[in-house]
C-alpha cells in the first residue's frame, strides 16, 4: 500500500439490506433463490470432503442446517403467497440461476457461510417448513431480520482479529478511531455513580438530569437562537428506536413518509417493523445535468413529483424523512436548501423529521453544518422533529442512546410512552450525562482528535480508490465513501451487482450495496472508513483483490458471451 499509517496520528498539541419492502416478489424470490443455491451448493461441496467432527457438533450443525434451509423455504413460500394475494401473479418464469455457479470463473472460493451437515432428505424439508410455528406476521418479520441481517450475522461469528482470516467490516457505519479516548474518558472516577434512582425503573422520557444536559449540549452544538427546553427532549434506546417511535405516532398502518434515495436502510427495516408504515423513495440521479448541477441532487420538484405520484397511487403521505449529514452520500445540506425542504413540508402539511445523527462528524474545515435547530424561525415549528444520538459522532453505539427534539408537546408525550419498551439504563444515562457535560474535553481534545483521524483515514481510502480508477463522491463528512463500481458490472443490474457483493464477502470484506440503500441505479456501494489503519490496509488489500477477480471473471464472461454470437 502507498500511504501507510500504522498507528492513530494526534494533531499538535492534543493528548483522541437488504430490505424488501420496496422491491417486486420477483426480485425478493431471484435474491432468496440466489441465497439459497449458495447455501445448498456449499452444503453439498462440504459434505464432499466428509469432515471430521465429534458426534455431539456433528448433531448440532445437522440441527442448524435443517433449520436453516426450513426458514428460508417458509420465507419462498410467503412471498409467493403474496403474490397471489397480491394480485402480481406467480406464473412469470424466473431467469436461470445456472451462471451463478461460474461467477468465480469455475473455481470455487470458500464461501463466508460455514456449513459441515449432510444433504438432508426431503422429508428433512418437510418436517423443517411444517414446524415453522411463526404467524404470517412472523414470517414476515423473519424474512424481513434474515433479508436485513444475514451479513452482519455472518461477520459477528467470524470477525478480523490481528491477521486472521475473519471478515472485515466496512458495511457497518461505526466510528472505531477514538476508542482510546472514549475510553480512557469513561474510565474516570467522575463517571462511576451507583445511586439507587439509577438501579430502578427510570422515566420513560428519559432522566431529567440528562434531557436537561441533551438540551444544553443541542443549543450549544446547533447553535440555537434560544435555549431549547428539556420538556421537548424525549431519550430512547437508539436513534431507530425514535424514527420508529414516530412512525408509530406520526402515522397509521400504510400511510407513508417520503425519503430521497439513496437512504439509510435501517428506516425502512425499522418503520416495518412495528408501525407498517411504507417509505416512498424521491429517487436521485448520479448523472450530472442542466437540473442535477452535482450528483445525486435533491431539489422540491423531485419531492413534489414524488408526492403527486403517491397520491395518484391512493397513498396517503404523512411526512418527509431527511438525514443531515446524509448516509450514505455524505452531503451536508446548505441552509437555504434546509429551508426550501421545509417549507415544502409545510405546504403539503408534512412532518419533517430530520436525523442529525452525523452532524459533529463533518471533518472538512471547509464544509459547515447547519442544523434545522439553528433557523431563527422554523416555517412548520410543531411539524419539524429533530432525532440526535451519540452512536457516530462519539462512536459509542453500543450504549445504545437516540434523542428526539420537538416543539410539539403531543408528539413528545407519545412518543415517551415507548420508553417502557426502549429506554436506556439508568447507569447508562448518567455516564452519557457525565460525557456530554464535559465540553471542555469535547472541544479540545475529542472532537479535534477526531476530525483529524477521519481526514487522514479518509485521505488513504481515497487514494487508493484513485490509484484503482473508481469514481467516489467526495464529502468531507460522515464516516463513508460512496464509490462507483458500474464498470465492474456485466451487465449492470442490480443481480449484478448482489453477485459482486457476494464476492467481496468470500474474500472476507463486508461492503454495503447500494440496493440496500434503495439506491435508483446498480453497481454503487458504501465503503466505512473509520476504523483502524491497520485493519483500513488489510481491507483495502482485499478490496483491490476482489476487483481483479471481478475484472477476470468479466472478461472471460465477454468472451464466451462474443463466441456464442
Amino acid at each position: 500500500m502507498s500511504h501507510h499509517l500504522d498507528t492513530f496520528p494526534m494533531p499538535s498539541g492534543l493528548i483522541r439490506s437488504q430490505v424488501l419492502g420496496d422491491q417486486s416478489i420477483y426480485t425478493q424470490l431471484l435474491e432468496m433463490m440466489l441465497h439459497l443455491q449458495e447455501t445448498l451448493k456449499d452444503y453439498f461441496a462440504q459434505t464432499q470432503q466428509s469432515p471430521v467432527l465429534e458426534e455431539q457438533s456433528h448433531a448440532q450443525a445437522i440441527y442448524e442446517q435443517e433449520a436453516l434451509l426450513g426458514r428460508k423455504m417458509c420465507q419462498m413460500v410467503n412471498l409467493l403467497q403474496c403474490g397471489v394475494t397480491g394480485g402480481l401473479g406467480i406464473q412469470m418464469p424466473l431467469p436461470s440461476l445456472d451462471s451463478r455457479g461460474d461467477v468465480r470463473g469455475g473455481q470455487r472460493t470458500q464461501s463466508s457461510r460455514q456449513l459441515d451437515q449432510p444433504v438432508p432428505q426431503l422429508s428433512d424439508f418437510e418436517a423443517a417448513f411444517n414446524g415453522c410455528d411463526l404467524s404470517n406476521r412472523g414470517v414476515d418479520i423473519s424474512v424481513l431480520y434474515h433479508s436485513s441481517f444475514q451479513d452482519y450475522k455472518a461477520y459477528q461469528r467470524d470477525k478480523y482479529k490481528d491477521k486472521n482470516s475473519g471478515l472485515i467490516n466496512l458495511g457497518t457505519s461505526e466510528n472505531k478511531l477514538c476508542t482510546d479516548l472514549i475510553t480512557t474518558r469513561l474510565l474516570q472516577s467522575d463517571m462511576n455513580c451507583i445511586e439507587k434512582n439509577l438501579l430502578q425503573y427510570t422515566d420513560w422520557r428519559g432522566h431529567l438530569f440528562l434531557r436537561e444536559e441533551v438540551a444544553r449540549f443541542l443549543t450549544y452544538y446547533c447553535k440555537t437562537p434560544a435555549c431549547l427546553d428539556p420538556e421537548n427532549v424525549v431519550v430512547l434506546n437508539g436513534c431507530c428506536s425514535v424514527f420508529s417511535a414516530l412512525a408509530m405516532v406520526l402515522c397509521d398502518p400504510g400511510e407513508a413518509f417520503l425519503v430521497p434515495t439513496p437512504f439509510y436502510g435501517g428506516f425502512t427495516f425499522t418503520s416495518r417493523l412495528y408501525a407498517k408504515v411504507e417509505l416512498i423513495p424521491v429517487h436521485l440521479e448520479s448523472e450530472i445535468t442542466d437540473v442535477n448541477t452535482h450528483p445525486f441532487q435533491l431539489t422540491v420538484d423531485k419531492l413534489e413529483q414524488a408526492l403527486f405520484e403517491a397520491r395518484l397511487q391512493g397513498k396517503r403521505v404523512r411526512g418527509l424523512m431527511l438525514t443531515n449529514p446524509q448516509n450514505p452520500l455524505g452531503d451536508v445540506y446548505s441552509r437555504d436548501s434546509l429551508k426550501e425542504y421545509l417549507e415544502f413540508a409545510k405546504r403539503y402539511n408534512l412532518h419533517a423529521i430530520i436525523d442529525e445523527i452525523y452532524m459533529l462528524s463533518v471533518f472538512d474545515k471547509s464544509v459547515t453544518f447547519h442544523s434545522v435547530l439553528s433557523m431563527e424561525s422554523l416555517p412548520d415549528p410543531n411539524r419539524t422533529h429533530v432525532i440526535w444520538g451519540t452512536s457516530k459522532d462519539f462512536g459509542i453505539s453500543g450504549f445504545r442512546f437516540g434523542a428526539l427534539y420537538t416543539n410539539n408537546k403531543e408528539v413528545a408525550a407519545a412518543v415517551s410512552a415507548f420508553g417502557y419498551l426502549h429506554s436506556t439504563s439508568g447507569i447508562t444515562q448518567f455516564k452519557l450525562f457525565r460525557l456530554l457535560q464535559d465540553r471542555e474535553w469535547i472541544d479540545k481534545v475529542y472532537l479535534p482528535t477526531n476530525h483529524f483521524r477521519l481526514r487522514e483515514t479518509h485521505k488513504y481510502v481515497t487514494k487508493e480508490l484513485q490509484e484503482l480508477e473508481i469514481p467516489f463522491l467526495n464529502r468531507g463528512s460522515g464516516l463513508y465513501v460512496w464509490i462507483n463500481l458500474k464498470k465492474y458490472l456485466f451487465p449492470c443490474t442490480f443481480e449484478e451487482e448482489l453477485l459482486l457483493h457476494q464476492r467481496f464477502l468470500d474474500n472476507k470484506l463486508m461492503l454495503s450495496r447500494g440496493k440496500t440503500y434503495m439506491c435508483k441505479e446498480p453497481g454503487w456501494f458504501r465503503l466505512v472508513f473509520a476504523d483502524k489503519p491497520t485493519r483500513l490496509r488489510v481491507a483495502m488489500c482485499r478490496f483491490s483483490q476482489t476487483l481483479g477477480e471481478q475484472k477476470q471473471y468479466l472478461i472471460r464472461k465477454q468472451l464466451e458471451d462474443a463466441m456464442k454470437e
